[in-house]
């Protein structure tokens, strides 16, 4: 059962709308199933001789009241109103009980607490089988306006007991930190336009996606422009600074032919400007030096920072833990970027999926997440890694979204804990399209059974605990050759197994060799290495710091996205 508060200031207005046709002719027997009064509530719905004026008039009598002693001044926002919809499979309510949830959530709210003579005039319309509408104007009988703070929060627990004690299904509770959700208009609008989302969550993973990607301020605001999406900055009037800023896209205008303009916290929390700076800086950044040591590719580092990310999940330091969730968000969008195969599409809703895990009431450490974070924007402009070590990373990240399940469920974020699970299958699903036909090669190419039995001899004496099960996995074979590769570029194949045997989910992997055989193929080549490194200290004298990517580089990858417009 969802409820969602807003407030207006128009009681003819929402009357017109409550017992009128709807926008696509989709209210069927509109009338009033419970209000303050129902002797004293007009209902245009069941009276012919009701008007809507009428029962305005009824419901503004306080307001009306107020008015005069304000000399004029109407209260602001004084319409309060709040939709109360059922979930989808859930059986339909009577009027007797829909009377009965509204009775509870005005008093829940404040709006009309059970007893109080002087409490706001509401009412509750129902003109569909699975919601109502309930309607107040908050000014009471004593004048003064009523209590409603935190109202949608305490809707929302409202609801959970209503579904508990309804046989209804029971929704997951929210914490404040979710975006805001698509009103019936914009969906509406969405709809007529043929498109699949509506502006608002266009808007919002476009704003993620770039976020994700760009280094600096400036480039996150250039490569949405570039994007055809209108940038509007408010300027504090004292500083001159950026203090907040608006989003329209292109082609969303009013009536009047002008933009539709969305501010970035209203997209979501974290895409506020002050959350968006703690992760962003304000200025170019210095270019990361080539150090020697750090010769992995940029897939490598993800990969090793998502195992890393596992670990601090496991660890008593939740804002670490919080800050790793938030740049893993940014992982999953730049991986979605970087992958051209097949798989693309669930990487991306994957990433989309887990924008709501990213964020929940816990501050965020974003200092300690700055490795992942940092790797995950070197992915977003490397070069296409085809093959194992591609499925070593998407590997990782399908581990790290079952571990992000489990932290926010152990934390009581339901919501985050639902959306880090739906991220969770649509990695599996990636995975398996990925995975399997790279395993089949890797198992063709198996070593001869001579070099075959010297790695099972490997396996035995590096990981007894489990060498059985290894043995025993369909993928033996595939990880017989990625031992093979391993030993070619210059590992040592014990120590290696041992190294890979000692992270974490091999004790409850379903399939080891599988699991050792993405971990093996994600270790950097030693000769690669060593090679780098000679080539390096030759020329120390001339080495120059990393290239950073531009803002039109960044688009380039960003915009393929976009295109359900």
């Amino acid at each position: 059962m969802v409820p969602d508060v807003s407030t207006g200031s128009d009681t003819r207005g929402l009357i017109v709308y409550l017992f009128g046709p709807g926008r696509r002719d989709e209210h069927i027997d509109p009338h009033i199933v419970a209000a303050w009064d129902m002797a004293g509530a007009p209902d245009p719905g069941r009276d012919a001789a009701a008007t809507y004026t009428q029962l305005a008039k009824r419901l503004d009598t306080h307001v009306d009241l107020r008015t005069r002693e304000l000399g004029g001044k109407k209260p602001p926002q004084h319409v309060w109103h709040c939709p109360v919809r059922t979930a989808p499979g859930d059986r339909y309510l009577t009027d007797a009980e829909w009377a009965k949830v509204a009775r509870r959530i005005v008093h829940a709210t404040g709006i009309a607490p059970e007893g109080d003579e002087r409490a706001c005039r509401w009412i509750a319309v129902r003109h569909a089988d699975d919601h109502i509408h309930l309607m107040a104007t908050t000014v009471r009988a004593d004048g003064r306006r009523p209590r409603t703070h935190h109202d949608g929060q305490r809707a929302q627990a409202e609801c959970r007991k209503i579904e508990t004690e309804f046989g209804l299904r029971r929704l997951k509770s929210g914490d404040l930190t979710a975006p805001r959700t698509p009103t019936g208009a914009e969906r509406a609008k969405a709809e007529r336009r043929g498109q699949t989302v509506t502006t608002r969550q266009w808007l919002r993973e476009q704003a993620y996606a770039v976020a994700a990607a760009v280094r600096t301020e400036a480039d996150y605001f250039t490569v949405l422009r570039s994007l055809s999406i209108q940038v509007k900055p408010r300027i504090g009037p004292e500083t001159g600074d950026v203090i907040g800023y608006s989003l329209a896209a292109p082609g969303d205008t009013n009536d009047q032919g002008e933009p539709i303009w969305y501010g970035g916290s209203k997209l979501a929390p974290d895409l506020s400007i002050n959350r968006l700076r703690e992760r962003l800086a304000t200025q170019e950044v210095a270019d990361r030096p080539q150090h020697v040591a750090d010769s992995n590719t940029p897939w490598c580092r993800v990969e090793s920072a998502l195992n890393t990310a596992s670990a601090v999940l496991d660890s008593d330091d939740d804002a670490a833990a919080q800050g790793h969730l938030d740049a893993f968000g940014d992982a999953l969008h730049t991986m979605a970027h970087a992958t051209n195969g097949p798989h693309r599409d669930e990487l991306v809703a994957a990433a989309q999926a887990f924008n709501r895990a990213r964020r929940s009431t816990i501050r965020a450490d974003h200092q300690a997440a700055t490795a992942l974070r940092q790797a995950a924007k070197e992915l977003s402009h490397a070069p296409d890694e085809p093959g194992g070590l591609a499925i070593a990373l998407l590997f990782a990240a399908l581990h790290l979204a079952c571990a992000s399940a489990k932290w926010h469920e152990q934390r009581g974020h339901e919501q985050q804990a639902a959306a880090a699970e739906q991220a969770f299958r649509h990695l599996q699903a990636g995975y398996q399209q990925a995975a399997e036909p790279v395993l089949a090669n890797l198992a063709r190419r198996a070593p001869r059974a001579t070099t075959a039995s010297r790695f099972e001899q490997d396996v035995r004496a590096a990981l007894p605990d489990h060498a059985d099960r290894v043995l025993a996995d369909p993928a033996w074979a595939a990880l017989t050759t990625a031992l093979a590769h391993a030993e070619t570029a210059g590992h040592n194949r014990r120590r290696l197994l041992a190294k890979v045997g000692a992270q974490r989910e091999l004790d409850s992997a379903e399939h080891p060799a599988e699991v050792l055989t993405w971990r093996i193929t994600a270790q950097p080549s030693r000769r690669a290495q060593s090679a780098r490194r000679r080539s390096t200290v030759r020329g120390t004298s001339s080495m120059s710091a990393a290239p950073q990517p531009s803002a039109t580089q960044v688009n380039m990858r960003v915009e393929e996205r976009g295109r359900h417009r």
